[in-house]
């Protein structure tokens, strides 16, 4: 059983690891909020369990009926090994399957806003986790710093692994080709909320396009924090930016960009958008927090701007716009290499296989 926030969530990142087990002559029942792909999913062999999963919430008495909700389904169902992702599944899920002694597998996808900053909501979680993860068999970290955060923390785990992210299908991102025009496309692409670096892209947008008439700001996804839907309408409207909203098929717009941007702050576990850019062939400006500066090797796959700092990200784009066609091509190719290298899915695959396996003896 793989039990994860929402479809789009698990067919996106989890729909490898899904069709090798199914292959390898295992049953899975996919339990997660119905978003985009759920027949995608059906049609690989999965059983969909679709149930609300209040990610944003801080109601305790919503937390609790989820908790009782995933009791329930594990009970129905009782799955010989269950693989979780998101926090609230890993926390919630974990307890369960603690309490009905079924071997777990988690996933930290990243730390998260309540995790990583002070305050009663962390010690909170905090706590939730050590009782979460005590029983785990195998805690998948996707970058070391979230693993040393745990470890500080004093939440301890039986074994743990460090996975290259999500991985990133190298088939399903093929390197596309460069586009050759004096039109210079950037492309920022997240949920939009202050903590993935919105406000310095809008920012750096503005003031490059007083100079650079030729050079195009891009910006996809769904609006998280609602304070952005009026600020987006009016960037857009005034020209700095091109808002695109939530789009289901990204490839047009990775084949018209020249630059994928994101001066993210947020708590990532390995950022995906950055992987799958990389994997095309597109340079990568973004900061060295962790989750996004492993992916990129500074000048020479794309440029890490400082974080909360709309200037510096000024300075690297004027840097990137200085660079000939040649330069920019060969850049975006170094990040393919650098991701065929670190960054194949089909690690991950292999880790989440092998770790089943183990736990038959």
């Amino acid at each position: 059983m793989l039990i994860a926030n929402d479809t789009t969530y698990v067919y996106n990142l989890r729909y490898e690891v899904i069709e090798r087990l199914i292959q390898t002559g295992y049953e899975v029942t996919v339990v997660c909020e119905r978003q985009l792909y759920e027949d995608e999913i059906k049609e690989s062999g999965a059983v969909v369990i679709p149930m609300s999963i209040k990610r944003h919430s801080k109601n305790p008495f919503t937390d609790l009926s989820m908790f009782w909700l995933f009791k329930k389904i594990i009970r129905k169902h009782r799955p010989d090994v269950v693989l979780t992702y998101n926090i609230k599944p890993n926390i919630y899920v974990g307890m369960v399957c603690r309490l009905f002694h079924i071997p777990y597998l988690t996933n930290i996808t990243g730390l998260g806003t309540a995790v990583e900053y002070p305050g009663l909501m962390q010690k909170i979680t905090l706590l939730l986790y050590r009782i979460a993860l005590k029983e785990a068999s195998c805690v998948f970290f996707q970058n070391s710093e979230n693993r040393e955060f745990f470890t500080e923390n004093n939440i301890f785990c039986r074994r743990s692994i460090l996975l290259p992210g999500s991985g990133v299908n190298l088939g399903k991102y093929p390197v596309l080709e460069y586009p050759d025009t004096e039109e210079i496309h950037f492309l920022f692409v997240a949920r939009i909320l202050k903590e993935k670096g919105i406000d310095q892209y809008l920012e750096a947008a503005r003031e490059i396009r007083k100079e650079h008439k030729n050079v195009y700001f891009h910006v996809i996804g769904g609006c998280d924090d609602e304070h952005y839907v009026d600020i987006l309408r009016r960037e857009n409207e005034s020209g700095s930016i091109i808002y695109h909203g939530l789009q289901k098929n990204m490839s047009e717009y990775q084949k018209m960009s020249s630059c994928m941007v994101l001066p993210s702050y947020y708590p990532e576990g390995m950022n995906n958008v950055l992987l799958e850019s990389a994997a095309s062939g597109r340079p990568i400006i973004t900061t060295s927090r962790s989750g996004c500066g492993e992916i990129v090797d500074d000048a020479a796959t794309g440029f890490l701007v400082k974080e909360k700092d709309a200037g510096d990200l000024v300075c690297k784009i004027e840097k990137f716009l200085s660079m000939s066609f040649e330069e920019r091509k060969a850049m975006g190719l170094a990040g393919r290499q650098k991701v065929e290298r670190e960054f194949d899915r089909e690690m991950v695959v292999k880790a989440y296989v092998n770790e089943i396996k183990r736990l038959e003896g």
